[in-house]
């Protein structure tokens, strides 16, 4: 018989597993995509969704002509020690954006991953007011980008626009 866990390690390990990096990509095991980056190139700003949507490729094929991660913001169970930002306790990308980026909000904007986003969790609500600056990847071209500056101006109806957000 395997040896169990000490009941504190396992609630640990169940705990770590449920923690949520904003910032992951589309391809990780549970990534869900829960905002969607509008704005500019230049400029960029992330609507959240109500809640999560699971990684499909029709939510994927929704992206192009550009990559997803241009266009959505994506969560996955945190990868601990296997990502490049985290120093064996904390995430490393969290406090850069604190430390490094303007607030972009002055309230906390309503978001579907906030009681398990790894960022909430060690920076609190100042990672909050940054996180919709953050754009994952943004390389396209002005004319590809074109339709997602229609999606970002504010008399658009982006519900109209993009059937994710709802």
């Amino acid at each position: 018989m395997a040896p169990q866990p000490h009941p504190a390690t396992a609630d640990r390990t169940e705990a770590s597993a449920r923690i949520q990096c904003p910032s992951s990509r589309p391809e990780m095991p549970g990534s869900a995509v829960f905002g969607v980056v509008l704005g500019s190139v230049e400029q960029p700003r992330v609507a959240y969704l109500d809640q999560t949507r699971p990684v499909t490729e029709e939510l994927l094929a929704l992206a192009g002509p550009v990559a997803p991660t241009e266009v959505f913001r994506f969560a996955a169970p945190c990868a601990g020690g296997a990502c490049q930002h985290f120093d064996g306790t904390d995430c490393r990308l969290a406090t850069r954006i604190v430390e490094g980026l303007p607030t972009a909000v002055d309230h906390l904007p309503q978001c579907a991953i906030r009681d398990s986003c790894r960022w909430w969790l060690q920076e609190g609500a100042e990672a909050c007011f940054r996180c919709p600056l953050i754009a994952s990847e943004s390389y396209g071209a002005a004319e590809l980008a074109e339709p997602f500056r229609t999606v970002a101006d504010p008399e658009t109806p982006v519900r109209a626009l993009l059937p994710i957000v709802r």
